[in-house]
């Protein structure tokens, strides 16, 4: 099977889902170790990666004829966690409504403010609304690395803080929004995005 470039919105539940196969199967394959490394987390590529797909393996069970067999399809399906705030504090049991590519969950927030809900692993857009807010546009499998303007920019805005687009370019407004997410966690304030920030941003946002 041919290697898959990655495109901006895929994700390893994505391309698994694509090929029919495990995510597991594709992350831990030996012609993908380079890319383990170089990525860490399965759920953030980055558009270009190149991905080694391995082929189908074939299974064959025994079984009797002319009766009835039940079989059970092994997965592990993707899973969106999200965390409410407001003004720092979790919002806790506010009942909302998750809409993800045509599908409706409806659930409650926990004690800490989270919502973890089971999706389907190709999807790519959401929208969550809280009881009594706006509805917030959910962006799936669109968050680059880390070590990239556009990772640095996606995780500042999902913190909320304003820093632009996401557009990859180091403009006035991400300056100041890092200077502000840096004296909020104790940083040094230069607006600049360095190591430290990296992974502070990485710590706060949880991935």
């Amino acid at each position: 099977m041919p290697d898959y470039t990655v495109k901006q919105g895929d994700c390893l539940s994505s391309i698994a889902a694509k090929y029919g196969l495990f995510w597991e199967k594709i992350w831990n394959h030996p012609k993908n170790a380079r890319l383990k490394e170089q990525r860490k987390d399965p759920n953030i590529l980055y558009p270009g990666d190149v991905v080694f797909v391995p082929e189908k393996e074939v299974k064959e069970e025994s079984a009797g004829t002319e009766q009835k067999h039940r079989f059970k399809l092994k997965g592990v399906p993707a899973k969106l966690k999200l965390r409410i705030l407001e003004d720092e504090k979790p919002r806790a049991n506010v009942n909302y409504t998750l809409q993800i590519d045509g599908r409706i969950y409806n659930g409650t927030t926990d004690a800490d403010g989270k919502i973890e809900q089971t999706i389907p692993p190709n999807a790519q857009r959401g929208v969550l609304i809280l009881e009594g807010d706006t509805p917030i546009i959910l962006q799936l499998g669109q968050l680059d690395p880390i070590d990239t303007i556009t990772g640095v920019q996606a995780r500042l805005l999902n913190l909320n803080f304003d820093c632009g687009e996401v557009n990859g370019r180091e403009t006035p407004q991400l300056e100041q929004a890092l200077k502000e997410f840096q004296e909020k966690n104790g940083l040094q304030v230069t607006g600049k995005i360095d190591e430290a920030t990296r992974n502070k941003l990485l710590e706060v946002h949880g991935s």
